[in-house]
């Protein structure tokens, strides 16, 4: 199986696999800083019934986009072999639309997430200020 089969323009299987080891790094990174900085906000009981859902959300997001990358990976590579195997009428495989079809969706839902998250950041933006 190739890493350096390309998934759409510009963007590779390897690259695939770099961008969510980054992501989780990153998420790893941002997610202490935001406990932390969320962390000094909360003085009471209240403001932290406020913050502590709003920090699981995001972190429920962080896990669900990754989660679509690693599937987004493992379809890829389904599709990886069922192109090196011999055809025959009871192989696994796609068409071009259909593979289109399933990247625009993964597409969608990625962008779903990112809006999720940018809503929650502001939300904790607009708490602390």
């Amino acid at each position: 199986m190739s890493n350096d089969y390309e998934i759409f323009q510009g963007k590779s299987l390897s690259a695939l696999f770099k961008d969510i080891y980054d992501n989780s790094k990153r998420n790893k990174t941002q997610i202490e800083i935001l406990v932390k900085e969320v962390g000094g906000f909360i003085k009471d009981g209240d403001m932290a019934v406020q913050l502590i859902p709003m920090i699981r959300e995001y972190l429920d997001i962080n896990v669900k986009n990754d989660e679509l990358l690693v599937k987004l990976a493992s379809i890829v590579q389904r599709l990886i072999q069922a192109e090196n195997k011999s055809t025959s009428s009871d192989d696994f495989s796609l068409s071009d639309s259909e593979k289109a079809q399933l990247l625009s969706s993964l597409d969608e839902t990625v962008l779903e997430l990112q809006k999720k998250s940018d809503n929650i950041l502001d939300d904790i933006d607009t708490i602390g200020n």
